[in-house]
């Protein structure tokens, strides 16, 4: 969920018509009306109505009107609130688009806020994204990784135990005893870039790392190309396509047919499975993407959302007050338990015991939890499928470290490009 930058004319223009349009954060009666943008889907209606009418019952002086925001062109529409007079006073931003607004100046630093919002123990891959340049802009909200989803079915006829694969090793040996006859042991597509995030981590590599200010591809080392042959033992044993992702053709829609074994998506997947066919219904399980040891799972990607203050809001207090109570302890169970989120500390990971799915998720987001490279140029690395292209190069029998090498000085290119 990451938008690229958009400046000039076009977003000064549009920060003319929102700062024309908006309510304001206009103090009458002693009471400070806030705007809150909040992203469509990230809290159920009945969610937002017990968090609207408690947090304004336990603070009568202030009004929060919250707006719910579409993910298409968001990014246009925050970088021309920020650019403007009159922005929202609450802001939710994707956490990989994080560094791109505190680099324009328009997030409020909220840095000496982070051990009254118990910042300690924020999990890793929404701390992180938050800081930029040494300095605080966002507040953890809310996050999801991915996981193994599993038939059931399947496992129990080929006798295997899912609960005893804590290793990558017994991973593999389980997945080449599956992929036999007509069924795939798993069906991982070549473009899967998030999943092989993980298992790049989990050498100790990096898509790029930063040397003196300037960011340079990190795939050709040799740890980043261990992640990448991990990933291709992997995916050899299943018929995914080398040449496309998760959605083309849907991932969940190939489960539905029964002769796969596993799929590596976020627990909601499930539900797409069984939407498909009702007869896999009970018949899934979870269970974290392992490590290369059993004392820790394996790396995943954490993708969720900030809550940012913009540094114009007049209103910077009682936007601080939302921003607390919607991601302190409370509300942060309620959403999880609610939504089936990863909550933003892992001192939170009981509130979703009793969710199996969302369980398993939080063992990797709470314990070994990652973000993408911070910084600004990342979007472009994305827009460009650069890592995309290098996974199926490599799939389809390409020499490893010459298309690692290729992608790393593609990525250097991309991320130091001038927008």
């Amino acid at each position: 969920m990451r938008t690229r930058l958009i400046a000039g004319a076009s977003a000064l223009a549009l920060a003319a018509t929102l700062s024309a349009c908006s309510s304001g954060n206009a103090e009458a009666g002693g009471t400070t009306t806030i705007d809150v943008w909040l992203m469509r889907d990230s809290v159920s209606e009945e969610f937002q109505a017990e968090f609207e009418k408690s947090f304004e019952a336990e603070h009568p002086d202030i009004d929060a009107k919250i707006q719910i925001q579409e993910w298409d062109g968001i990014g246009e529409k925050v970088v021309a609130a920020l650019a403007s007079n009159d922005p929202p006073d609450v802001i939710e931003i994707g956490n990989s688009q994080m560094s791109q607004y505190a680099a324009s100046g328009g997030l409020l630093d909220v840095s000496d806020k982070v051990d009254d919002l118990g910042g300690e123990d924020w999990i890793a891959g929404l701390a992180d994204p938050a800081v930029w340049d040494g300095k605080t802009y966002g507040v953890p909200y809310y996050a999801a990784n991915r996981v193994v989803i599993y038939n059931t079915a399947l496992f129990d006829a080929a006798g295997i135990d899912a609960e005893s694969i804590d290793t990558r090793a017994k991973w593999i040996d389980a997945t080449s005893t599956l992929n036999s006859g007509d069924v795939q042991g798993i069906y991982l597509p070549g473009q899967s870039w998030h999943a092989l995030a993980g298992f790049i981590w989990d050498e100790g590599g990096a898509f790029a790392t930063q040397d003196d200010g300037s960011w340079m591809g990190a795939l050709d080392t040799p740890e980043a190309m261990a992640g990448m042959e991990f990933y291709s033992q992997l995916q050899a044993l299943g018929h995914g396509p080398k040449d496309s992702d998760v959605a083309s053709p849907p991932q969940t829609d190939i489960m539905a047919g029964g002769d796969v074994a596993q799929i590596i998506s976020s627990p909601g997947a499930a539900g797409s499975v069984v939407a498909a066919n009702p007869e896999l219904e009970g018949k899934l399980g979870f269970f974290p993407i392992p490590g290369k040891t059993a004392d820790k799972p394996g790396a995943v990607y954490v993708g969720g959302s900030e809550l940012a203050i913009p540094a114009a809001s007049d209103s910077s207090d009682a936007a601080y007050e939302f921003v607390k109570a919607l991601t302190g302890e409370k509300w942060q169970r309620e959403l999880a338990s609610t939504m089936g989120y990863v909550p933003n500390k892992a001192s939170l990971a009981d509130a979703v015991a009793d969710d199996p799915g969302a369980a398993a998720m939080t063992v990797g987001g709470t314990e070994n939890g990652h973000s993408t490279p911070i910084a600004p140029g990342w979007a472009a690395v994305e827009a460009q499928n650069i890592i995309h292209d290098y996974m199926t190069a490599v799939l389809t029998g390409g020499d490893l470290a010459g298309e690692a090498q290729k992608a790393s000085d593609e990525i250097t290119r991309a991320m130091n490009q001038s927008d």
